[in-house]
């Protein structure tokens, strides 16, 4: 009797833990790229926020990540945002776009192949490389007659940011008018957050700036509550839904060495993210992860005050550097994002837990 009871005891004990071991596959993920966005920049945001106030320690897991392009030290936003969509490396200025013209599918295109609704919001013009990665396929990140095109012929549900200008005809090489294309696919184009945030429909592209969005503190408060309108609507669908968030100009702030531009668009990136984490808190079913497509500027912080809020920012370059970005995690399957790993290993990750 004994040699049966403990054999029957370990093959138990094996499936229970076999059980404790597979992860439940979140409903929803929603990807957060900071552009620029270093180490420095994160405690940056840290200080400004006094601290405990800061989103980024209500993550419970972190971990780095290696930005280097398929060609280049130093990522471009094209090559390192279609890492981050898409797990594959390329050249700088390509967007999901191969050595071999190759055009590499998102992670976004598995959600809908799954049954989940899709879509970004952006404080960049839609057509910015980040955004593109989402759902474009071009061999150069500036070919913006040819992005709005495939913008208007995607599946994103969701599309929030600038570049109106793009869509009219007047402005365009060819002529055309994606606006029409639009329309015919049943989606409305919104000038404005208000009108964004009163929207009742199922289908919507945001284009509040004829351009690129204003800079901080000028553009107020739009990322925040875009982005949970945005989650509102693609979280009616039962499947559930994928999402990115982005923000934009972090990196400009740190392109221009502007330390006031740069901590005003970390205040709104906190803004962002604490009603996003409030949100999946009270959801439980939704993983969120948030990175940076590259670091930009060289930035160090030799001298400040944590209880004040004050940080004396030096930065020592004026584009992309190559060194490792943070990762951050919250929700179902989180824990898989510690550690140093491969910019392109987070969507592989984001494709394992979410069983595409």
């Amino acid at each position: 009797m004994k040699r049966l009871i403990f054999p029957l005891f370990m093959a138990a004990a094996m499936l229970l833990c076999g059980c404790a071991r597979q992860e439940k596959a979140p409903k929803n993920v929603i990807l957060i790229v900071g552009d620029g966005m270093g180490v420095a920049q994160v405690y940056a945001s840290v200080v400004a926020a006094q601290g405990d106030n800061s989103a980024f320690l209500r993550f419970p897991v972190t971990g780095f990540s290696r930005t280097y392009s398929l060609n280049k030290y130093r990522t471009d936003s094209s090559a390192g945002g279609t890492a981050l969509t898409t797990g594959q490396k390329v050249e700088n200025y390509h967007v999901n776009w191969g050595p071999d013209s190759s055009r590499y599918q998102t992670i976004y295109d598995d959600a809908v192949a799954h049954g989940l609704l899709t879509g970004f919001v952006v404080v960049s013009d839609c057509m910015d490389a980040t955004p593109a990665a989402t759902y474009g396929h071009v061999p150069y990140r500036k070919m913006y007659d040819t992005l709005s095109l495939q913008l208007a012929q995607c599946q994103h549900s969701v599309m929030v940011g600038g570049g109106y200008k793009y869509f009219l005809p007047e402005n365009r090489k060819d002529g055309l008018s994606p606006l029409d294309t639009l329309a015919a696919r049943g989606y409305c184009v919104l000038r404005d957050l208000d009108s964004l945030l009163a929207f009742e429909g199922d289908k919507v592209v945001g284009l509040l700036y004829d351009g690129d969005p204003l800079t901080e503190p000028d553009r107020g408060d739009v990322l925040r509550p875009a982005s949970i309108k945005a989650i509102e609507m693609l979280s009616r669908n039962p499947k559930g839904f994928a999402m990115l968030i982005e923000g934009s100009q972090i990196d400009w702030a740190c392109h221009n060495n502007d330390s006031a531009y740069l901590i005003a668009e970390l205040k709104d990136f906190e803004l962002m993210l604490h009603a996003v984490l409030d949100w999946a808190e009270k959801d439980g079913n939704t993983l969120v992860v948030v990175t940076a497509d590259h670091e930009t500027g060289g930035l160090t912080l030799p001298s400040g005050d944590i209880e004040a809020g004050i940080n004396v920012p030096r930065f020592h370059w004026g584009s992309h550097t190559g060194v490792m970005v943070p990762v951050f995690a919250y929700g179902p399957g989180a824990e898989r994002f510690t550690g140093i790993q491969q910019n392109t290993d987070i969507p592989r990750k984001i494709r394992e837990i979410m069983g595409w």
